[in-house]
């Protein structure tokens, strides 16, 4: 079996990053660079301050000071590290087509093609080239014939390796996988080159949870694996709207299912959606998939939990507004978290881009404040919708480094994030801080009810009528 010596990775952001941290960590005798175009990602990468990294995980920083130097690189010289490595890793963005056939549900995948065909121009020897990014199926087909077809007589190996990290405990994912999925060609060379790719997890990981499959199977998995946990928060958030009209409770019926072995208590709680780099994407690729094989019930079927999803941040922002005599125009709202989830500085799809959206269109003024996603994020992610000028996001929209100072003189604050400090808030003095009545509406279902009244509160939870 071929040793592998050097590892290239193309593109260092959510994936490539903490993957190759940790791969560089357990496997000592292997060279890993880190490879992208963006110089200012790679600096951030390579700061001597582990703070200034450009991906926040539990970890990643105390990964990447013991290996980063030693075996584990950061660089922009693209073109020499895929002539080095004996594997190259793809790891760049899939983003959902804005453009085009497919638009709005197929993902773009030109970054991918551009990886691709720099391999193919740059590799002199043979290379076993890992598709790491999420990617939809038959991905790998379109990789192999750019590769196949450019006639330097380099011969390569395509492998499907999707990754199941959940942004917020990435690196522990990383090391204490439920699996690892290792898609290939069933001929000798492929099966090769599968055993060489899982002999590197098996540093660290057992035999037994490093599983080889077919590259269909290995590329639908990765989507299908995202719908399924899609599909079981749009599940509950649309019970959490029957009960509030039934003064039933969400957090109770949850509880009662999830007893239940079949169902068991992940991703049964009931928030205000999800966001993230990859559920609604991967979902609307299944979606489209199925359209391109006919399969419209099957795509309708799917198309649905990202319906109950959009219909759940709409709903949460409606309430707001009703409920403030339905009029925000001109009332500040301080918005608690803007990352899609706590934990993580991403802010992809995130449910607080999609309400702050709802309420800007109504005037509203909104004040912003997370511990760990920049100003200039909370602007980049307003002005991306295109729904109105730069210039009016900057004069609704502020961004503040504290809870108090958004707080003050607010009618409402909005729970966006289910960050852990805001559990441990000073709540009684940032009702004194707040126009009357206060309002606070928790759309992660993190506060105490009864100590959020007793303060003095109107106190609103999705799932809980009032």
């Amino acid at each position: 079996m071929k040793e592998v010596k050097k590892i290239c990775c193309i593109g260092a952001g959510y994936v490539g990053g903490p993957t190759m941290s940790v791969i560089a960590n357990k496997c000592p005798e292997i060279q890993v660079t880190v490879v992208d175009i963006n110089e200012k990602r790679i600096a951030a990468w390579n700061d001597e301050d582990l703070d200034k990294l450009p991906v926040y995980e539990p970890g990643l920083k105390e990964v990447v000071a013991e290996s980063r130097n030693k075996n584990l690189f950061f660089s922009t010289e693209v073109d020499k590290a895929i002539d080095e490595a004996d594997m190259i890793f793809i790891s760049v963005n899939t983003p959902t087509k804005t453009y085009g056939k497919g638009k709005g549900e197929a993902a773009d995948l030109k970054y991918i093609e551009l990886c691709a065909r720099n391999i193919a121009r740059v590799a002199k020897d043979d290379k076993i080239v890992v598709e790491k990014s999420t990617l939809p199926v038959r991905t790998a087909q379109a990789i192999k014939d750019i590769l196949h077809n450019t006639g330097n007589g380099v011969k390569y190996e395509i492998l499907s390796n999707p990754e199941f990290l959940a942004e917020g405990t990435a690196i522990d994912d990383l090391l204490n996988a439920d699996r690892v999925l290792i898609g290939g060609d069933d001929t000798p060379s492929g099966k090769e080159a599968k055993n060489i790719l899982s002999s590197i997890y098996e540093h660290w990981l057992p035999k037994e949870r490093v599983l080889q499959t077919n590259l269909w199977s290995s590329e639908l998995s990765k989507l299908v694996a995202n719908a399924f946990l899609a599909q079981r928060i749009s599940s509950i958030n649309s019970i959490s709207a029957l009960c509030e009209k039934t003064d039933a409770n969400v957090a109770e019926v949850s509880r009662a299912i999830g007893k239940d072995s079949r169902i068991g208590p992940k991703f049964l709680n009931a928030s205000v959606g999800f966001g993230g780099s990859c559920f609604q994407k991967d979902i609307l690729n299944l979606v489209y998939i199925c359209k391109t094989y006919g399969l419209s019930e099957v795509a309708e079927y799917w198309d649905q939990v990202i319906k109950i999803n959009d219909y759940q941040k709409r709903r949460f922002a409606e309430n707001i507004i009703s409920t403030l005599y339905n009029t925000v125009s001109g009332k500040k709202i301080a918005f608690y978290g803007w990352a899609f989830k706590k934990d993580t500085n991403d802010t992809r799809e995130s449910a607080a881009i999609y309400v702050a959206d709802t309420l800007l269109e109504e005037q509203a003024e909104i004040v912003v404040y997370d511990p760990k996603v920049s100003a200039e994020q909370v602007y980049a992610d307003l002005d991306y919708l295109n729904t109105r000028s730069e210039a009016e996001n900057r004069r609704l929209v502020k961004v503040v480094n504290n809870p108090e100072e958004a707080a003050k003189e607010a009618h409402a604050i909005a729970i966006l994030t289910e960050w852990d400090e805001f559990k441990e808030l000073p709540w009684e003095s940032l009702y004194e801080m707040m126009l009357k009545p206060a309002f606070v509406f928790d759309g992660r279902r993190i506060l105490d009810k009864h100590y959020m009244k007793s303060i003095g509160f109107d106190y609103y939870r999705i799932g809980e009528g009032k």
